[in-house]
């Protein structure tokens, strides 16, 4: 799929993260730091943890968190 604003000279890689690791990062930012977020801010703050293991150590990532927890508590991301 093609995608018409995407200038693909500004993009050096990317970092796949599966449904798994997004679930469990979304879940320890909420019970380890208090930060209720969604399926994409626990994959965008996984491909960051990643990047800091590997390529990036010691480097200062900066992101937003762009989703809250909140319409996904019917979901299995916050089971009761």
């Amino acid at each position: 799929m093609e995608l018409p604003l995407l200038d693909r000279t500004l993009i050096d890689g990317y970092i796949q993260v599966t449904d798994e690791e997004a679930v469990d990062v979304a879940r320890k930012l909420a019970s380890l730091e208090g930060v209720f977020a969604g399926f994409s801010s626990g994959a965008n703050v996984c491909a960051a943890l990643k990047l800091l293991a590997e390529a990036e150590k010691e480097a200062n990532i900066a992101l937003t968190l762009n989703d809250s927890g909140l319409k996904y508590l019917s979901t299995d991301l916050y089971p009761q």
